[in-house]
């Protein structure tokens, strides 16, 4: 990673990125019962700064660890992080929804679990020049992984005004988003949009003013809604929870940390199938083929503790699911 992008994330005294992973024992503590024979394989699909990853390998000696990311900066920090476990670490530049091309890649038909961290990572946040926060003024960039195109600002300038009030509808749930757009269009006529603080001064603006000063950050929404739209993450997402799910073995365990509630419904309405007989109501015995295929390890989303929140406020909005294989993939043919 760029010396000058590194300097500005946080480090210990050794000069290592200090990272917080998110519910961190719990994940331990729901994965490990899947990974305690030699040669598990583990997947971490969103391996970022390797936090949860370094976590499971320690706790799992005969484990292997396939770490994916779309972010080259998360990758090279993970292999760091990880470099006492590297002889059971592959770390690999790709999308999450791309986990069905990587595991072909390396020969690997099943696995024993896999972790999908969907929160944006203090890595992106910290990195002034990644367009993430709204809290500083930078490019509109907001790309997970640089080798892609489109960024921010060539959304911003170039969606119609219909468009740009769908996403801000859509992926950032957004009740003003009519507003919103009509005074982005306005503005970018006057001059194209490069960087956050003038988008966050236009969102501002256009909102009434009891919403701009009643609390919460006013340019939230819309930069959810960019950042989703920029890097397919809801499209991606629909890809990897079938995938994740076909791929695990008798006794494999998922889980999935969520952020806002456009992701967590996904998950939730995918695990809720996948735990549910595919049988009919009230038939009196459910043959083996339709029986659910999945159990879930928790009762509904679980969230982090009072201590945990105090400690690392972006972790309050996390919201952790997970599903353990009940039964063989052969069975459901």
């Amino acid at each position: 990673m760029d010396v000058s992008r590194r300097a500005e994330l946080a480090t210990d005294a050794a000069g290592h990125v200090v990272h917080t992973p998110v519910m961190l024992g719990r994940i331990v503590e729901l994965l490990s019962p899947a990974l305690a024979a030699t040669g598990a394989v583990h997947v971490d699909a969103t391996v970022g700064m390797a936090g949860h990853a370094a976590a499971i390998l320690a706790a799992n000696p005969g484990a292997r660890l396939v770490g994916i990311d779309r972010d080259a900066d998360a990758l090279a920090i993970a292999g760091e992080v990880l470099e006492p476990f590297t002889t059971r670490v592959t770390l690999i530049q790709a999308r999450f929804d791309e986990l069905d091309e990587v595991l072909d890649d390396l020969g690997l038909g099943q696995i024993n679990s896999l972790l999908a961290d969907l929160g944006l990572s203090s890595l992106q946040v910290d990195q002034r020049q990644r367009g993430f926060a709204y809290a500083v003024d930078a490019p509109l960039d907001m790309r997970m992984d640089s080798r892609t195109e489109r960024t921010a600002a060539d959304v911003l300038n170039s969606a119609s005004r219909a468009d740009l009030a769908y996403l801000l509808k859509r992926y950032g749930e957004e009740p003003h988003a009519d507003r919103i757009a009509r005074a982005i269009v306005t503005e970018r006529e006057r001059q194209p949009f490069t960087t956050s603080a003038r988008l966050v001064e236009v969102i501002a603006a256009a909102l009434p003013a009891a919403v701009r000063h009643g609390g919460g950050h006013p340019a939230k929404r819309t930069f959810q809604a960019l950042r989703i739209e920029v890097n397919g993450e809801l499209d991606a997402l629909a890809e990897l929870l079938p995938a994740a799910l076909n791929r695990l073995t008798l006794g494999g365990r998922l889980a999935v940390l969520a952020y806002h509630s456009l992701e967590d419904r996904m998950v939730k309405q995918s695990f809720a199938a996948a735990t549910r007989d595919a049988a009919p109501e009230r038939l009196p015995v459910v043959p083996v083929q339709l029986q659910a295929q999945f159990s879930p390890l928790t009762r509904g989303a679980e969230k982090p503790d009072a201590a945990e929140v105090a400690a690392n406020p972006r972790a309050a909005s996390a919201r952790l699911r997970a599903v353990q294989r009940i039964r063989p993939r052969e069975e459901h043919r």
